[in-house]
């Protein structure tokens, strides 16, 4: 049987070199595991951010609203008050309806712009905005968490395959998409906006 099996070192071997390439490739699916959960989490944590700033935007752009109707309902009662006003003969009446006029015209400043409650229309907008930039960061970055962690898991399966077929190519592709499932997260963290997919 000379020539048809290998020696007994050479067996040894290929069985050590076979176990350290196992050994590897079982450290990469680590990687790989803690790489997603990583994503996994940042993905959770934008998604919530989404929603969390896309309640604030509306709950701001409904006291905008608000205070829009109260804005005409004073400018409409400072317009008959005016009008009443040309009809006033008794100066006590109509020092009382200026007086009037002027808190009402006062009023509509402050439902404008009221930066010491911080809730004037202008103030309203200002906040209202930047929940809504809050929410399109926090939903472009979900995005990306979502396109790395989906990366990273077809990547984890390709290196077990590698290790159950040893197929080496396997555990290259199995990297290259960790690397490109890390790409993203990165994308995800620090630039939501620079790569636009869907």
């Amino acid at each position: 049987m000379a020539g048809h099996g290998h020696a007994p070192h050479e067996q040894a071997e290929h069985a050590e070199h076979h176990g350290a390439s196992n050994k590897q490739i079982a450290l990469l699916i680590s990687i790989l595991a803690l790489l997603l959960a990583i994503s996994e989490t940042l993905g959770k944590a934008a998604q919530t951010q989404t929603l969390a700033k896309n309640i604030e935007a509306a709950n701001l752009w409904g006291y905008f609203q608000g205070k829009t109707v109260r804005l005409t309902v004073v400018r409409a009662q400072i317009e008959d008050m005016e009008i009443e006003l040309l009809a006033m003969t008794n100066e006590a009446q109509i020092a009382a309806a200026k007086r009037g006029i002027e808190h009402w015209k006062r009023q509509i400043a402050r439902y404008e712009s009221d930066p010491k409650e911080n809730d004037g229309r202008k103030e309203l907008t200002a906040r209202a905005l930047a929940a809504e930039k809050k929410r399109d960061d926090a939903a472009a970055a979900h995005h990306h968490y979502e396109v790395a962690s989906a990366s990273i898991q077809i990547a984890i399966v390709l290196a077990s395959a590698a290790i159950i077929t040893g197929i080496g190519i396997l555990t290259w592709f199995a990297m290259g998409l960790g690397v490109v499932g890390a790409a993203f997260a990165a994308i995800g963290l620090f630039a939501p906006h620079a790569i636009h997919l869907f």
